[in-house]
């Protein structure tokens, strides 16, 4: 085991498990309270079931897939972002961040019938503080946890 350059795998996962934790935390309290729309990307999850699959997903179970995608897939897109662009930890956070709002909100929200950006509402701004905001959390705590692990050398 090299214990010198050890595996960002698991500070990156642990960061997306936080991450995701920190959006459905915004998604359901913060979020009502800013925009005045709670943010339920399991109904994206649910509509895209039926749309492309013509699966009925429970909401349980649609929440856990979007769950697992928000922690491990969106950390996995910092992580690809901060090693394609060269960028520190926040400008691939905040990189990362924009690209997976407008996939979830310029293409799967079409894709299942809705407008494209849903109009640019209420809806549509929340969820970019919530996909930014949440990927900056993942690259900040991506970043902390591995100057951790490297030790005062780092």
């Amino acid at each position: 085991m090299n214990t010198t350059n050890p595996s960002p795998l698991p500070a990156l996962a642990l960061a997306g498990l936080i991450g995701e934790l920190t959006f459905e935390a915004y998604a359901w309290l913060a979020s009502p309270i800013l925009f005045g729309v709670k943010l339920e990307p399991a109904n994206l999850v649910i509509g895209l079931s039926k749309k492309l699959g013509s699966v009925n997903l429970p909401y349980a179970a649609a929440f856990a897939i979007h769950f697992l995608i928000g922690a491990l897939g969106f950390a996995a897109v910092v992580f690809l972002t901060k090693r394609v662009t060269k960028l520190g930890f926040l400008g691939s956070g905040v990189l990362a961040g924009i690209v997976l709002w407008f996939v979830a909100q310029g293409v799967l929200a079409p894709l299942m019938g809705r407008s494209f950006m849903m109009g640019f509402g209420s809806y549509t701004q929340s969820s970019f503080v919530g996909h930014v905001g949440m990927t900056i959390v993942i690259a900040l705590v991506w970043k902390k946890l591995l100057n951790q692990t490297a030790g005062p050398s780092a």
